[in-house]
C-alpha cells in the first residue's frame, strides 16, 4: 500500500471513523477484552496491542493482557506456549460466557 494513499484527506477521514484506537471511549457497557500479542510477531507489531491496552488503562477501563515473549504471529513458539495461550483463551471464554 502506498503511503500516498494515507495522505488523501478523504481516505484519512474515513479511516479515522473505523479505527478502534481512535474511537476508544470509556464506557460502562464495554465488554472485558482479552488482548493477546507476541513480542516477536513479525506481522503485527506488539506495540499496537500495548498502545491500545495502555489507552484502556488511562481511561480506567478493565482489560486483560497477555504477551508471549517467544512466539511469532500466532503467539506460540512451541507446543507448550500454544497450550498455555489456548488455556488462557478458553479460561477467559468460560469465565465470560458461563455462570
Amino acid at each position: 500500500m502506498s503511503t500516498a494513499r494515507h495522505r488523501d484527506p478523504e481516505e484519512r477521514a474515513f479511516l479515522e471513523t473505523i479505527t478502534p484506537y481512535q474511537n476508544l471511549r470509556a464506557r460502562d457497557d464495554f465488554p472485558l477484552p482479552f488482548v493477546v500479542t507476541s513480542t516477536k510477531d513479525d506481522r503485527v507489531h506488539p506495540g499496537h496491542a500495548r498502545k491500545y491496552v495502555a489507552r484502556m488503562m488511562e481511561l480506567g477501563m478493565p482489560v486483560l493482557y497477555y504477551e508471549n515473549i517467544d512466539g511469532g504471529h500466532a503467539a506460540a513458539a512451541n507446543l507448550n506456549e500454544a497450550a498455555r495461550r489456548r488455556a488462557l483463551e478458553y479460561t477467559y471464554l468460560m469465565q465470560r460466557l458461563m455462570d
